[in-house]
């Protein structure tokens, strides 16, 4: 949402899919703004952080302290939609908890997809004084052994023969620097990507993405040749199709249009330099059977890069190290970010088949941090311990134990329309009618604040969906609790709703 009603006609949400664009009386520099008009079924991938119900959650549930130090956060940064102003503030996380300043204690069901081995991991810790002490820096002319055994790692761990790296300081930059090899590779510059997408914050980056809060207002003009698709959401199926009441597509009639679609477009641009894609949607949604296979024979019948954005999913979040291998498709550059730096620092990385080293003679990245060692010895332990405490069966045995959990939920509760997931990747949909599938967006605000009162954080995406992202360390006893907790903030927000 944006931070000021008052100055503006209308709000400006992500993700509209049939916009009613209003001219604004405002504009950036000469440019008049267009805007879109509001509609809560069709929200960002983020809650918003203006709300009034956050607000009235913030007066009743946060001390003195807590909004005072809110209070000083909001003045010194500049304000943005689903960031600043925050929620509540934090002093202490570990392990899949935060602590806010009155000590009461929060299981992370959220963590921005960054804390895969949960908070403050004492095997990190250590690693990372360590290598302060033997090796800050390396400036980026210099070899140093982390950041080249992070390479090596990454390039024995990705699937199929991805085996060349380059390392950026956060996903947005990584995803450009893998469009840019995609273009000096094919000699083309078009991309094309998916609506309700996020590929990150920068220019070229929120290009791709397919959400108002990062395409519109001050953020276009954007790259051109980015073109978009509706993505593959088979509850709500873009292309109109049904669903059985599982979520799941009837193949037999919609005959997988979403594919269909991005064959069609591939043929008719003609010179696309690559499709990129989350493999696994983070909003969540899961991809129908044979998805990725058809998309990554398109691709390579037109003569376009395939690039997997797994920022949020990769290193183990949907039960697989990585979440196209549930799919059996390798894409030709996988862009990783977010948990690699442990949830402690920040690194991303490019990982790409050894053909596409096409670049020697141009610069894509050269990050003054771009083989930082402390940050590669981060990742590099990271990796370690998501092998050495087998993270990715845990989280595929956990996460199907949620999914049965969470489909016996939604037996009990009519205001739950889907549930779906992989691993520790999970979502459940709430409707105001099973049979109309209005979003519910109120109720969805309303179990969220009465979550975070019984002590679980999570985020809420589209408006309506209750997203559900903990570390892979969480235990059985962990997860059941906090569905638990959702299950009864479900029935009793509808109740009093």
């Amino acid at each position: 949402m944006i931070n000021s009603r008052a100055d503006w006609k209308a709000p400006i949400l992500a993700g509209v899919r049939r916009p009613n664009l209003l001219r604004s009386s405002r504009s950036w520099g000469n440019r008049p703004l267009l805007m879109m008009e509001a509609r809560m079924e069709a929200e960002s991938e983020g809650d918003t952080n203006l709300s009034g119900r956050r607000s009235a959650w913030q007066r009743g549930a946060l001390d003195p302290a807590a909004r005072s130090l809110l209070a000083r956060d909001s003045r010194a940064f500049l304000h943005q939609s689903v960031s600043t102003p925050c929620l509540n503030a934090i002093t202490r996380a570990e392990g899949i908890w935060i602590e806010d300043m009155a000590g009461r204690r929060y299981m992370d069901f959220h963590g921005n997809n960054a804390h895969h081995i949960g908070y403050g991991h004492p095997r990190l810790k250590r690693a990372i004084v360590e290598q302060m002490e033997a090796l800050s820096f390396a400036p980026r002319r210099y070899a140093c052994e982390p950041a080249v055994a992070l390479a090596e790692k990454l390039g024995m761990i990705a699937p199929g023969n991805l085996a060349k790296v380059l390392f950026t300081t956060g996903g947005s930059d990584a995803v450009e620097v893998a469009v840019k090899i995609a273009r000096a590779f094919t000699g083309r510059f078009k991309t094309l990507s998916f609506w309700d997408s996020f590929h990150g914050a920068g220019i070229g980056a929120a290009a791709l993405s397919g959400e108002a809060l990062f395409r519109s207002g001050p953020a276009a003009p954007l790259v051109a040749g980015a073109q978009h698709l509706a993505p593959f959401a088979c509850y709500r199926c873009p292309y109109g199709h049904e669903a059985d009441e599982d979520g799941h597509p009837f193949l037999a009639r919609c005959h997988t249009a979403c594919v269909e679609m991005v064959e069609y477009v591939l043929a008719r641009e003609g010179d696309v330099a690559a499709v990129i894609a989350e493999p696994a949607r983070a909003v969540p949604y899961v991809p129908p059977p044979g998805y990725w296979q058809e998309v990554r024979a398109a691709c390579d019948r037109h003569g376009a890069l395939l690039i997997f954005d797994e920022i949020p999913t990769g290193l183990g979040k949907t039960g697989r190290m990585f979440a196209c291998e549930h799919d059996d498709v390798v894409p030709d550059i996988l862009v990783l970010g977010k948990a690699l730096g442990g949830g402690m620092l920040p690194i991303a990385a490019v990982i790409a088949r050894p053909e596409l080293d096409v670049g020697a003679e141009w610069a894509f990245g050269h990050y003054t941090h771009e083989k930082n060692p402390i940050t590669a010895r981060a990742a590099l332990t990271t990796i370690e311990i998501i092998e050495d405490e087998q993270l990715v069966p845990h989280a595929a045995r956990i996460g199907e134990i949620a999914l049965t959990r969470m489909a016996e939920m939604k037996r009990r509760l009519p205001a739950i329309g889907d549930v779906r997931g992989r691993g520790l990747l999970l979502g459940i949909e709430l409707v105001q009618s099973r049979t109309e599938k209005q979003p519910d967006a109120a109720l969805a605000e309303t179990v969220l604040y009465r979550a975070l009162d019984a002590g679980l954080s999570f985020k809420t995406t589209m408006g309506n969906v209750l997203t559900l992202t903990p570390p892979l360390i969480t235990t059985e006893a962990e997860m059941l609790r906090a569905l638990d907790i959702v299950e009864e903030a479900i029935a009793t927000g509808r109740e009093k709703g």
